[in-house]
């Protein structure tokens, strides 16, 4: 009696398992191809050399298994595909909100500026430095002791000698200590989420004052 080789399933199987980007009816349609060879070959097997039991459970398991990973693939980008829908609903609440994301400029209006900070670890000190756009110096403020995580602070628009500066754009850095060892910051600026931009990446936020940012970037919400 003729056979039919278990290599021409193998070839099956190596179909969908090197093919990650086939769509769920190519899938199916392999698998159809498989279960056709398998009961072929088991209709002209030798008699006297019949395929093993685990030989026939191994194959049934291996395209069970290819075809389960395709199943999931699928429902994987299904959720995704959601939670990108549901993060821009989110995200788009935000319009019109103001924002503390990774950035140390200050804008200084007729009411001060605000800033943030973002500390890795407590500090029993912390010094905020404020330059103008040429990096000048205009003033120092002492923030005293606060814990990890994210706090804003005021500037009051006055330089180290208690005159008001012009308003415009500064800039601000960060030290902060704790018993006399350094304490990793992040300075933080204030923005305004004017639009919510999509990219090949996702959703992002666009604020005029930093760009577009990841939705995860925001430390604080206004």
């Amino acid at each position: 009696m003729s056979t039919v080789s278990s290599t021409s399933a193998k070839s099956i199987i190596d179909q969908l398992q090197q093919n990650d980007s086939s769509s769920k009816k190519s899938a199916d349609e392999l698998g159809d191809r498989f279960l056709t060879l398998l009961v072929t070959q088991m209709q002209n097997q030798d008699p006297l050399n019949p395929m093993e039991n685990a030989e026939l459970t191994s194959q049934l398991a291996q395209i069970n298994t290819v075809k389960g990973i395709e199943s999931l693939n699928s429902t994987m980008q299904k959720l995704l595909t959601s939670y990108s829908d549901a993060l821009s609903m989110q995200s788009s609440a935000l319009i019109g909100k103001n924002v503390l994301a990774a950035g140390n400029k200050l804008s200084l209006g007729a009411s001060g500026a605000m800033g943030g900070i973002n500390l890795a670890g407590d500090a029993d000190l912390v010094n905020v430095t404020i330059s103008d756009s040429n990096g000048v110096k205009v003033a120092q403020q002492s923030l005293g002791a606060h814990p990890a995580g994210v706090f804003s602070f005021a500037w009051d628009g006055k330089n180290s000698d208690g005159v008001a500066v012009p308003q415009g754009n500064y800039k601000f850095t960060v030290e902060a200590t704790q018993g006399g060892n350094k304490v990793n910051t992040t300075a933080l600026q204030v923005g305004t989420v004017s639009a919510l931009v999509r990219t090949p990446n996702g959703f992002q936020l666009e604020i005029p004052t930093l760009g577009q940012v990841d939705f995860s970037a925001v430390q604080q919400i206004y």
